[in-house]
C-alpha cells in the first residue's frame, strides 16, 4: 500500500479526501485502484488514451514518475504518491 497525497484541485474527484492509502504496484495500478472508488478521479488524471494527462504531474517520492517509467514506475509500500496538477496563471 502507498500513501498518494490528493491536491485541493482533485479532492471533489477523491470524495474530498486530502490523502488516500492505495494498493497498486505501479503507478497505474494506484490510479486504477483510485477510480475504482473515485471514477471521475481517473478522468482528471488520465487522457483519453489512458496515459497521463500533460497538465498533471506525479511524484514517487520526491521523483517525478515521467522520468522514471512514467504510469509503469514501481510503488513500495512506503512510496508516497504527491499528485500536481499544473497552475496556469494570467496577467499580472
Amino acid at each position: 500500500m502507498a500513501e498518494v497525497r490528493v491536491p485541493t484541485v482533485l479532492r471533489g474527484a477523491a470524495g474530498g479526501n486530502s490523502t488516500l492509502i492505495v494498493e497498486g504496484e505501479s503507478i497505474r495500478e494506484v490510479i486504477a485502484s483510485i477510480s475504482s472508488r473515485f471514477p471521475d478521479f481517473g478522468m482528471q488524471v488520465l487522457d483519453s488514451d489512458g496515459e497521463l494527462h500533460k497538465f498533471v504531474n506525479i511524484y514517487l517520492n520526491d521523483d517525478d514518475v515521467r522520468y522514471l517509467n512514467s504510469l509503469d514506475t514501481k510503488v513500495g509500500t512506503a512510496d508516497r504518491i504527491s499528485i500536481l496538477p499544473a497552475v496556469a496563471g494570467g496577467e499580472f
